[in-house]
């Protein structure tokens, strides 16, 4: 069991200007090459900071943090040894890139599917501080799937989909549990690498241990759709249920649950997928106002972007105030959109 706490965001002492920058990119490299490498190498030095923050011994050793991939995920050893690589073969990388018992942290986060015989839709907010965002979009054909995914660890999923229309996302689940296991990123990227469908996800999350609590949400090209609720010190709870915010059946975690308003997000997103009428463009329109879409930078729970997945069509969309990315696997431009997020309203540069 790791000795490490959890804890809401700092609140950051007021200033005239509370303005912060990121800019996000798309990355196309179907296999790892110089490309991530660069990657890589941009990000590593404040990951390396982030990675040792309770101190080295905190952190597993390779050789456990190998033994854990080999066991729980044996099919994205390939992957992690050609990263490794990249990354200089070095051992401290090595043991980040299993992301096996990371440092604790914690997220806001909305997400809701909305199903129909005609389409399925999986949006997502992710609210987070900004500056802690890698802001990648990255397409990769790492392995026999190709997958479209906002990265994170470098190659772990905060959301995505694959070609064959599964689409995944996380937010944090709001419990202060943590424990002997992988961060939710790595295995949403294990999910949309090998995975096609809901059940063979489900079957995925109810057997690979996370260090802390998570509510991960699962939709595919079927129309089928789940939530599951995993954590280090229980079983996973996989239901039916198309909506999930920051808490897991109850709150736990009372001083979170307010500063996030997981009950009142979670309340809306329920009035909109039970409701007949709700469209498309009307559910995917509610992520970018309140109460979903959250401008409380100051204490890191602010929204960061709006990701809107389509299964069946293989398509994704990005979302920011006043600009958007459409991108799909046979589409797949390179750009970078800088966002400014601050007191006042979000918008491009």
């Amino acid at each position: 069991m790791s000795s490490g706490t959890v804890s809401l965001p700092p609140r950051e002492v007021p200033t005239a200007d509370m303005d912060k920058m990121l800019d996000f990119r798309t990355l196309r490299e179907d296999t790892a090459g110089p490309r991530w490498q660069a990657l890589f190498a941009y990000h590593w030095p404040a990951y390396e900071q982030w990675y040792l923050s309770e101190g080295e011994r905190e952190r597993p050793g390779y050789l456990a943090c190998y033994n854990a991939l080999r066991r729980h995920m044996p099919e994205l050893l390939g992957t992690y040894r050609a990263l490794c690589d990249l990354a200089g073969g070095g051992d401290l990388a090595a043991r980040f890139l299993s992301l096996y018992q990371p440092p604790p942290y914690i997220t806001g986060c909305s997400q809701a599917v909305l199903a129909s015989p005609e389409s399925t839709v999986l949006a997502r907010n992710y609210d987070y501080p900004p500056e802690l965002c890698e802001g990648t979009i990255l397409y990769t054909h790492w392995n026999e799937r190709r997958v479209i995914a906002m990265s994170d660890c470098l190659w772990g999923v905060l959301d995505g989909m694959n070609d064959r229309g599964l689409a995944v996302s996380l937010a944090f689940g709001g419990r202060k549990a943590v424990g002997e296991g992988f961060g939710a990123p790595i295995i949403l990227r294990y999910l949309l690498e090998f995975c096609d469908t809901v059940l063979e996800a489900s079957e995925v999350l109810a057997r690979v241990p996370t260090h802390m609590a998570y509510n991960i949400t699962v939709a595919d090209a079927a129309g089928r759709y789940v939530t599951a609720m995993i954590g280090p010190d229980r079983r996973a709870s996989i239901r039916r249920v198309p909506v999930a915010t920051n808490h897991q059946k109850k709150i736990e975690w009372y001083a979170h649950a307010l500063a996030s308003e997981t009950l009142i997000r979670e309340r809306q997103l329920s009035i909109l997928v039970d409701d007949e009428a709700t469209t498309e463009e009307r559910f995917i329109a509610a992520f970018s106002a309140p109460p979903l879409f959250r401008h409380d930078y100051r204490r890191g729970l602010g929204t960061v972007y709006t990701a809107v997945y389509h299964p069946q069509a293989g398509r994704a969309q990005f979302h920011w105030p006043g600009m958007n990315l459409d991108l799909n696997f046979d589409d797949f431009p390179e750009e970078r959109i800088t966002v400014r997020y601050g007191t006042r309203a979000l918008h491009g540069g």
